[in-house]
């Protein structure tokens, strides 16, 4: 018993640094620099893409209403969440998009002929029109805003981000 005692100080005794060798220290903790930080640089370049989306649509649409406009130009008629699910939107975020896009008359729902319960969206005339008109700014506007890349950079920045989705 006394033997195991001494064993267990033993354990628990720090050992003395040697003559001439360097004390220990604890490891430095690594500062929390934010600009260093991969959300807070993603959250520039998001807001960075956003002034140029702004700018550059040349109609009066948000992103996410163009992420569902364009996802029905190349879908068809869907249901609201097969449709938030495809543009990475939430429940509550989606069906305000929807909301928005049919008050303007860009996008209307009907009955699913196969389940009547479910609602499908789909776009209008005039919601395929103004999908039609703003692709082209849409195109620009992802060009221009990896248009500090060269053209190795941008296939290697895309492939990277779809490899953190």
């Amino acid at each position: 018993m006394r033997g195991m005692g001494m064993a267990k100080a033993a354990q628990n005794k720090v050992a003395a640094p040697t003559k001439g060798a360097p004390p220990r220290r604890s490891p430095k903790k690594q500062p929390y620099v934010l600009e260093d930080q991969i959300g807070f640089v993603l959250r520039q370049v998001w807001q960075r893409h956003a002034a140029i989306f702004a700018r550059e649509i040349g109609i009066n649409l948000t992103p996410t209403q163009w992420a569902a406009l364009a996802k029905l130009t190349e879908t068809g008629p869907c249901s609201q969440n097969q449709l938030g699910r495809l543009t990475a939107m939430d429940v509550a975020t989606i069906k305000g998009v929807i909301d928005r896009l049919t008050a303007r008359g860009l996008t209307e729902t009907s009955s699913d002929p196969q389940d009547g319960r479910r609602l499908l969206v789909s776009l209008t005339r005039a919601g395929q029109a103004m999908a039609e008109k703003a692709a082209p700014s849409a195109l620009a506007i992802s060009k221009e805003t990896l248009a500090p890349l060269d053209a190795k950079e941008r296939d290697i920045f895309v492939t990277l981000l779809n490899k953190l989705r």
